[in-house]
C-alpha cells in the first residue's frame, strides 16, 4: 500500500470515529453534529488548509484547519506556582488510599475558572481520572521536597491529589498558527464537517515544548 493510499485509510477512520457518535444518537439527534474528538501527537506538516498528525498510537491522518480555529500555547510553570485558589486541571491515578497521584497539572488562567468543573474518567491512560477544581490547600509531603499534596473542591465533592516533585505543570495563554510547525507537541480537538475530519482547537508547545497530555 502506499504513503497516500495509508494516510487515506487512517483519515477515513478518523472520520468513521468522529461521526459514530452522531449515528449512535438516534433518529430524535440525527441533525446533531457529532462530538469532537481528541488526538495527542505530533506535527508532521502544515499547509495554510490542512494539518498532518501523527498520534501518540503512530497513527498519521491529515486534518482539515478550520477557519475558526482556536490555538493555545502550553508552557512549563513551576510546582509552586500553585497556590490556594488555584484553578487547575489534573490527570490522576487513583491510589489505594483514596487519593489521586498527579501525573500532570494544568493551571488554568483566569479567565478559564471554572472550566469543567468536577472529577471523571480520563482517557490518557487506562483507569486515570482529570480533576479540575479549586484549590483548597496546599501542603508540602512531609515537609520534604517530594512535592505538594493538594485538597481540591468542585461543585458536589473533593478531592486528595499527591503531586510528585517530578510530575510537569503547565499553564496555558493564546497562542496563534506560528506555534503550528513540524515536530510541535499538540493536543487537539477535531470533528467531522461536510465529511471530513477538521481541527477546531488545538494547544501547541513551542520550540520542542512536549505538552505533558
Amino acid at each position: 500500500m502506499t504513503p497516500a493510499n495509508t494516510l487515506t485509510r487512517r483519515t477515513a477512520t478518523l472520520v468513521l470515529s468522529l461521526c459514530m457518535a452522531a449515528a449512535f444518537a438516534g433518529e430524535a439527534l440525527a441533525q446533531t453534529p457529532p462530538a469532537p474528538v481528541r488526538m495527542r501527537g505530533t506535527i508532521l506538516s502544515v499547509t495554510p488548509a490542512t494539518l498532518t498528525v501523527k498520534d501518540r498510537s503512530g497513527e498519521v491522518v491529515e486534518l482539515a484547519i478550520s477557519d475558526k480555529l482556536v490555538v493555545s500555547e502550553v508552557y512549563p510553570i513551576k510546582l509552586d506556582d500553585i497556590k490556594p485558589g488555584s484553578y487547575i486541571g489534573t490527570a490522576a491515578m487513583p491510589q489505594p488510599d483514596g487519593t489521586q497521584r498527579a501525573i500532570a497539572v494544568s493551571v488554568f488562567p483566569e479567565s478559564a475558572r471554572g472550566t469543567g468543573d468536577g472529577h471523571r474518567p480520563f482517557d490518557l491512560l487506562p483507569q486515570s481520572t482529570m480533576t479540575n477544581a479549586t484549590v483548597a490547600d496546599v501542603s508540602a509531603i512531609a515537609n520534604t521536597p517530594a512535592g505538594r499534596k493538594l485538597q481540591l473542591k468542585y461543585k458536589g465533592g473533593e478531592q486528595t491529589v499527591i503531586v510528585p516533585a517530578d510530575a510537569p505543570v503547565v499553564t496555558s495563554r493564546p497562542g496563534d498558527r506560528s506555534l503550528l510547525v513540524p515536530g510541535a507537541s499538540v493536543s487537539l480537538f477535531a470533528q467531522a464537517i461536510d465529511g471530513k475530519p477538521t481541527v477546531l482547537r488545538i494547544n501547541a508547545g513551542r520550540n520542542g515544548f512536549a505538552l505533558p497530555y
